[in-house]
C-alpha cells in the first residue's frame, strides 16, 4: 500500500484549532502546540465547572432559604424537617425562588409546615 501523508488535512485541523481559540493571549493562539493545550485545559475547565455550577447554586438557594426562614423565627434545618414530616414537596430552588420573589407566600409556606 502507499502511503498517504495527512498535508493539507492537518493544516486545515491546526487552523481550526487556532481559530478556536482567537482571543486567548500570547501564543496560545498562534502556536498550536500551546494552542492545543489551552483548549484542552479550557474543555477540562468547563466539564468541571458544568457540576461546580450546581453546587454552587444549591449553596446559594440554602442561604436564600435560610436567611427568609430566620426572618419567620425557624432555621433552615427546622424548616427543611417539618417541610418533609408535612408532605410539602418542594425543592430548594423554588423555595429560594419563593423568598426573594414572593415573602408572603414563603411565610405561608413555613406557616404550613410548623403547623
Amino acid at each position: 500500500m502507499t502511503r498517504i501523508k495527512s498535508g493539507p488535512y492537518r493544516r486545515r485541523r491546526h487552523q481550526r484549532l487556532i481559530a478556536h481559540n482567537r482571543g486567548y493571549m500570547g501564543s496560545y493562539n498562534h502556536l498550536f502546540k500551546r494552542a492545543n493545550e489551552a483548549f484542552l485545559h479550557a474543555q477540562w475547565y468547563a466539564y468541571n465547572d458544568r457540576r461546580n455550577r450546581k453546587r454552587d447554586l444549591r449553596r446559594l438557594w440554602i442561604v436564600r432559604i435560610n436567611a427568609a426562614a430566620r426572618m419567620n423565627g425557624t432555621t433552615y434545618s427546622r424548616l427543611i424537617s417539618a417541610l418533609r414530616k408535612s408532605e410539602v414537596i418542594l425543592n430548594r430552588k423554588m423555595l429560594a425562588d419563593l423568598a426573594v420573589r414572593d415573602p408572603k407566600a414563603f411565610t405561608k409556606v413555613v406557616e404550613t409546615a410548623l403547623a
